[in-house]
């Protein structure tokens, strides 16, 4: 493209307003604002760039982008908030898919030159591809059209005879001043191929940070074609994104106590893993004893997991919160960092209902709080509270830090059977003396809690 002043200038301020974005991001309080900040300049980004000379199409590309914004506008406003993760998985498989189309269309036009653009033309197509099959699959199974995780034999072998042949094709490329179709289909086909194989085998426990590292790739691989392209825009954007989901990655894996290669290599899958030996039984209750448990106490801690985001009940959990307060109780929650099923999920959720942002704390600002509390609610979470995790060097969870719900007087767990979390782990915190479940849908027990709270006046 050739460059134009004004044009760059426009591009400067839309960098500015984006970077301001993803800093209003940073808090719930001003999340949303820097939402809306960060569409506008993409909106003004794309507009700006119609105006660059030589541009052609427009009636290919205007039909293209209307299309495209009346998809993204249906389902953004038909998406429920339980779905929001998939969401957020496709969208991240379709920007690199994006990213790796533009190296691919370049590369068939003969238009990449010099061996640095070429380079950074191969690393976004590999990214780019990577990016959106393994998005593709994280979607599948966020859905559920995917339900088990599948380990190829030699799995991590195989993982490194495809990457090392696509690296080595994607080198061949940069070197070559020609090169043939062949090689180029065979290098995106493998690209493809490799983002599957890698991503099949990942569980559900692992799945948030898979989702942001996915994201980092497809910002990488959208700043790399940027590069290609000229456009300033892009590359800003891209590498916006790229970094920051690549500090969000290294933050949530270190949240689980795993270095990202295990997540890559050795996933959490599942499967239904043995460990240690678990002492004691598992106590039911009933909604009208966690109700009562719960009013005659003075401290609540609410430690939400993605059964009350499947069971809709954050909006009950609220009201009961709001029951407990004007009875005198302390009421609290505790995000864990990997809590859902993408970075910020149980935040989001509560948010829509109306928790105010200073009644939730992450784990590091909660965790010393749980010995003085008469009751940890736990609504539908299992790992990041199983106390395994503390103990048991043999359990695929061990090492990753807990809320520490097993130390509050009282423990009560809202969950819907008597099956194991997305790791597969028997929880421990369950058979503890002082932990009693209610069976049953969050949003129905919680309404029952309700119901009998408000009869002890």
């Amino acid at each position: 493209m050739a460059s134009n002043p004004i044009i760059d200038l426009a591009y400067v301020i839309v960098a500015v307003v984006f970077i301001l974005g993803l800093k209003a991001m940073s808090s719930p309080v001003t999340a949303r604002k820097g939402i809306v900040w960060a569409g506008w300049a993409m909106v003004a980004a794309t507009v700006v760039t119609l105006f660059y000379p030589g541009m052609q199409n427009f009636a290919l590309m205007i039909v293209a982008m209307m299309a495209g914004a009346s998809v993204a506008w249906w389902s953004g406003k038909k998406v429920a908030m339980t779905d929001m993760p998939q969401m957020v998985a496709i969208y991240n498989g379709m920007g690199g898919g994006a990213a790796a189309a533009i190296a691919l269309l370049e590369f068939t036009k003969g238009e990449v030159h010099g061996m640095v653009a070429t380079a950074l033309a191969v690393l976004g197509a590999l990214i780019g591809a990577v990016a959106f099959s393994g998005s593709c699959i994280a979607y599948a199974k966020l859905q559920g059209i995917m339900k088990k995780a599948y380990r190829l034999p030699k799995q991590d072998a195989v993982n490194m005879i495809v990457a090392a042949i696509t690296v080595i094709l994607g080198l061949a490329i940069v070197a070559a001043d020609h090169p043939g179709m062949g090689w180029i289909i065979t290098f995106f086909i493998l690209a493809l191929i490799l983002g599957l194989i890698i991503t099949t085998p990942i569980g559900g426990a692992d799945m948030p940070v898979v989702i942001s590292l996915l994201n980092a790739f497809t910002g990488l691989a959208v700043g790399f074609e940027g590069y290609v392209l000229h456009n300033p825009a892009l590359i800003v954007a891209g590498i916006v994104v790229g970094a920051s989901g690549t500090l969000l990655t290294q933050l949530m894996a270190k949240a689980m106590n795993r270095p990202i290669r295990n997540i890559i290599f050795s996933p959490i899958t599942g499967e239904a893993s043995e460990g240690e030996a678990i002492e004691g039984t598992m106590r039911e209750l009933g909604p009208m004893d966690a109700a009562a448990t719960m009013r005659y106490g003075s401290k609540v801690i609410i430690v939400p997991g993605y059964g009350m985001a499947v069971a809709g009940a954050q909006h009950k959990v609220w009201e009961m919160s709001e029951l407990l307060e004007e009875a005198g109780v302390e009421v609290s929650f505790a995000i864990h960092p990997v809590a859902g099923r993408m970075p910020g999920h149980m935040n989001v959720l509560l948010a829509e209902a109306g928790v105010p942002y200073d009644k939730i704390f992450d784990l590091e600002e909660i965790n010393e709080d749980f010995p003085q509390a008469d009751v940890a609610l736990v609504i539908g979470a299992n790992d990041v509270v199983n106390p395994t995790a503390r103990t048991d060097k043999s359990s695929p969870i061990y090492g990753m830090p807990i809320l520490n719900a097993d130390m509050a007087q009282n423990v009560i767990v809202i969950k819907r059977g008597k099956g194991t979390g997305y790791s597969g782990v028997e929880n421990a915190l369950f058979y503890k003396e002082n932990c009693g479940l209610v069976y049953g849908s969050a949003q129905n027990v919680v309404g029952e809690i309700i119901s009998h709270i408000k009869t002890m006046g």
